[in-house]
């Protein structure tokens, strides 16, 4: 084992007890680490199931687990439970909820379920569309609750009139959701974070399970994240974190840097190791991202080695405007993907933001080259899996009243508005689910007596289902409920075209094969936890980026889409102030544009054998073409960072753009020209 191991990697796997921070560079191998340190853990002793490794994704918890298997083989009876942040808290959250007041089946709401709520919590508190969106509450609900803020401190802490109205929907959108026995996504962390703090010995209880924790991505790490770890792991100190504090870039979503910058404060007995041998870049883009990321002044000291000696220097290529940075992009990648060896999938178009796209989307139809956009309409946001996952929702727990309400009349059964609204009237009037309130349908005056046939037939469908669970198997459910529920006639209904209607029925398909190889794969299937898996994201249909990244097309993304990716060919567009570093960074704190200057790192360290930044010096902006200023960082990567205040001109090569000191480059650009409707380049230095 040790022998394939280089010396930094070697030191972290043979670390086997007290805090350990490993510092992994881009490409630097430290999924292999981890997953060799796990094994080397269990060949001493440790048993498996004793260890714990927390990532941040389902598909890094997959691999590290199929890796720890290959490396044991049949030795290893049992398995390192290895999960996301969410999916642990989750199984302490099922444990425990009950100690908050919160019911033991409770339910996750989704995202559409969440703006359900908050709309109606803004309209109790009489707030407009104009003042606050729905959407605009759940930002910062959000952000809140990734900072450990709870609704009495947000209160106390709003500084806006936006912000206060935010406040107090948090409040109510907080008492909502507990009274419907239902949390959100941030929530499994906040109330794991709040069982840790009001019930020692919960968190005695669950510290106590494992006798090492191994994190994964350490650097992205929120606060609540953050105390849950040291809850866990302040008995047996056996914590190792692995992270690179130089890919730091979600502070947006809570993210805190200052955790794996402070981890020596925290333990101080820690070992650190730092792993500085890049695999996957070649030495010339390595240079160039070393050059970079130095300018950030507060970080972990490390410095980058390739061991892929030499490669193309990387180019700057200064365009007109973005149509013209779109055809010198793709007139590139045409002209490459003529040449044998060249695939469309070896190529990725890297953007800061989501509306910088489009400029190239057209060119590449236009070039007739395959692309694939990333990070389109999640799975989960569909209309009809929404709709299948509310009626198995109901089954499993017919208080949750939003699943209940979704499907009450859909497909169409006879169950008007009005008579959904008199029913939710008389429901929170009587303090009742609404689900029990269905049971007292036949007493209200104002519901006809066909519509209580419909909700007694609503009502009766469930428990015959509900029924079915406890004799044949979840596939075989869930099947026959569409089949019983006229799904398929309804979305041929509402989509008349073909091809939309195979398109949303090939959806419900992905549904039912989930069910069924989650089915397959489980020894005692309950549907409780299919849907706690579907909520975290896990069955294979909720992996969109995957199954789009399989295909054989270029890859549009964005630099935050792109980390943990790599491709042999990576062009990073629109390095402009304002888009890299975006607008929004620019103020006074520079850890704004530390971070920015990271995504910028993360975005060069994608490319594995060539790299391309591009610019456009006009944009259009609001109709009209305006000047652009070079971003800063492509001063600091040629060597120039003195004049970057001034944006003063960049210096590139004469071949190929290729980036070049001391040598002005005249403020001319590339031009994008056509030749057969190709897009063809023309040096700007020559």
């Amino acid at each position: 084992m040790s022998e394939s191991l280089n010396s930094a990697q070697r030191k972290a796997v043979q670390t086997l007890a007290g805090p350990l921070l490993v510092l992994a560079g881009a490409g630097s191998g430290k999924t292999r680490v981890v997953t060799f340190r796990i094994a080397n853990l269990i060949r001493h002793g440790v048993p498996a199931s004793r260890i714990l490794a927390v990532t941040f994704t389902n598909k890094a918890a997959a691999e590290m687990q199929e890796r720890i298997g290959a490396q044991l083989g049949k030795r290893l009876k049992e398995r390192p439970a290895v999960s996301t942040f969410h999916a642990h808290c989750l199984k302490i959250l099922r444990r425990h909820i009950c100690r908050l007041g919160y019911p033991e089946k409770f339910v996750i709401c989704d995202r559409g379920e969440q703006e359900s709520i908050a709309r109606k919590v803004l309209r109790e508190i009489k707030v407009s569309n104009e003042l606050l969106r729905p959407s605009d509450l759940l930002y910062f609900i959000s952000r809140w609750k990734t900072a450990s803020v709870r609704p009495a401190e947000a209160v106390a802490s709003a500084a806006s009139d936006k912000e206060h109205y935010a406040a107090t929907a948090y409040r109510r959108y907080a008492k909502s959701l507990k009274l419907a026995g239902a949390v959100d996504f941030d929530d499994l962390l906040l109330l794991t974070e709040d069982l840790f703090q009001q019930f020692p010995d919960v968190r005695g209880q669950e510290a106590a399970l494992f006798e090492h924790i191994l994190i994964d991505e350490y650097q992205d790490t929120n606060n609540s994240q953050y105390r849950i770890i040291r809850g866990l792991a302040e008995h047996h100190r056996n914590l190792c974190v692995v992270g690179d504090d130089d890919q730091s870039i979600y502070g947006w979503r809570g993210a805190e840097v200052e955790h794996i910058l402070r981890f020596r404060k925290d333990w101080p007995d820690a070992n650190v190791v730092c792993l500085e041998e890049n695999y996957r870049s070649t030495e010339a883009i390595i240079e160039l991202a070393n050059r970079l990321i130095a300018f950030n002044k507060v970080r972990h000291p490390k410095v980058l080695k390739s061991v892929k000696s030499g490669g193309e220097t990387p180019r700057i290529e200064q365009c007109a405007n973005e149509e013209a940075e779109a055809k010198f992009v793709v007139g590139d990648i045409w002209r490459k993907l003529r040449q044998p060896g060249y695939n469309p999938r070896d190529f990725a178009i890297l953007f800061r933001t989501n509306e910088q796209p489009r400029t190239f989307e057209t060119e590449l139809r236009q070039a007739n080259v395959p692309y694939v956009l990333i990070g389109g309409t999640s799975f989960f946001d569909r209309r009809e899996v929404r709709d299948i996952l509310a009626y198995l929702k109901v089954l499993e727990t017919p208080r949750d009243e939003i699943s209940v309400l979704r499907v009450i009349n859909t497909p169409p059964r006879g169950i008007s508005d009005k008579v959904v609204e008199t029913i939710l009237n008389r429901a929170v009037g009587a303090g009742r689910p609404i689900w029990e309130e269905l049971n007292h349908a036949e007493s209200l005056a104002l519901v006809s007596e066909k519509a209580q046939n419909a909700i007694s037939n609503f009502r009766q469908l469930v428990q015959l289902f509900q029924s079915k669970l406890t004799t044949n198997s979840l596939t075989d459910v869930v099947r026959e409920l569409v089949h019983q529920v006229r799904y398929e006639d309804e979305l041929r209904r509402i989509y008349p075209d073909v091809n939309e209607f195979q398109a949303r029925w090939a959806s419900v398909e992905q549904v039912i094969n989930a069910v069924a190889s989650y089915e397959s794969s489980t020894n005692k299937p309950k549907l409780g936890e299919f849907l706690d898996q579907v909520s975290l994201g896990e069955p294979e249909f909720g992996n969109e980026k995957d199954r789009q990244l399989e295909r054989n097309a270029v890859a549009l993304m964005t630099l935050h889409s792109a980390k943990g990716l790599e491709f042999p060919f990576v062009y990073m567009v629109g390095l402009e102030e304002g888009i890299l570093p975006h607008h929004r960074s620019l103020g006074e704190d520079e850890r704004g544009v530390d971070e920015e200057r990271r995504l910028c790192y993360v975005g060069i360290t994608r490319a594995r054998q060539t790299l391309t930044l591009s610019l456009s010096l006009t944009r259009m902006k609001w109709g009209k073409p305006r000047d652009s200023i070079p971003s800063r960082f492509l001063f600091e990567i040629t060597g120039q960072a003195e004049k970057a205040p001034m944006y003063q001109k960049i210096v590139t090569g004469k071949s190929e753009g290729s980036v070049r000191q001391n040598e002005p480059l005249k403020n001319k650009q590339t031009q994008g020209q056509s030749a057969n409707k190709r897009p063809v380049r023309k040096s700007a230095s020559k």
